[in-house]
Order: C-alpha cells, then sequence, then structure tokens
C-alpha cells in the first residue's frame, strides 16, 4: 500500500477541509485599479521624485529646501489618504485610514523638525 508519509496526509487533509477563500476575497475587497485610484499616488510620487532630483543635483545648498519639499509631500500624501475615500486613495492606503495619516504626518513632522534644527551650511 502506498500510502503518503503522516505529515502529508495531514496537509493534504487540512487543504481539503479549508474552502477557497480567494474568489469570495477578491469580491470583497474594492477596486484600486482604476485610473482615479491612482492619480494621488502618482501625484505624490512625482513630488517626491523630482524633489529627489532637486536634491541630487543642488548638493549640501539644496539640502534645506529639498528636505523641507519632502516634508511636504509627506504631508500632502497624509491629507490626500485623509480626504480621499478607500476608492480613490489608491496606493496611499495600505493599512487602516488613521494609520496610514498618523504614519505620513510624522514622517513628515520629522523631515520638518529635521530642516528646523539643523544647522545652515556655508
Amino acid at each position: 500500500m502506498n500510502r503518503p508519509p503522516a505529515g502529508e496526509a495531514a496537509t493534504a487533509a487540512g487543504a481539503a477541509a479549508r474552502p477557497d477563500r480567494s474568489a469570495a476575497g477578491a469580491a470583497a475587497r474594492p477596486d484600486r485599479t482604476g485610473a482615479g485610484g491612482w492619480l494621488a499616488y502618482l501625484i505624490v510620487l512625482g513630488f517626491v521624485a523630482a524633489d529627489l532630483v532637486w536634491l541630487w543635483a543642488g548638493g549640501a545648498h539644496a539640502a534645506k529646501g529639498g528636505t523641507l519639499a519632502l516634508a511636504g509631500a509627506m504631508f500632502v500624501a497624509a491629507l490626500a489618504r485623509l480626504v480621499l475615500p478607500e476608492s480613490r486613495a489608491g496606493l496611499l492606503a495600505s493599512r487602516k485610514r488613521a494609520t496610514d495619516v498618523v504614519t505620513m504626518a510624522a514622517l513628515g513632522t520629522g523631515l520638518l523638525a529635521a530642516v528646523l534644527l539643523s544647522p545652515v551650511p556655508l
């Protein structure tokens, strides 16, 4: 008799007992693939990318302004996540709304504090 080892039999039995939830889970989740859902994310991403280019090209003289702009991008992302509905927030919505807003606002606040407390380069 060719019986699988005990561990494999238990795994196969467990898989057979569990219902397939992939279709039900996909139907319950809101669709975030539309253009409106990507718009807020793309705006924030473009803002951050432009700011990183500014920081790279400007060197030490652009450090304060560039970091200030990055803090602004984080505040824009937090505001967008706060006011947009779940279906329009796109990839800005990765957790609960309050968690996303607090996380992005804390990052913006940290960057802002770093800018305001750092000495001006000569």
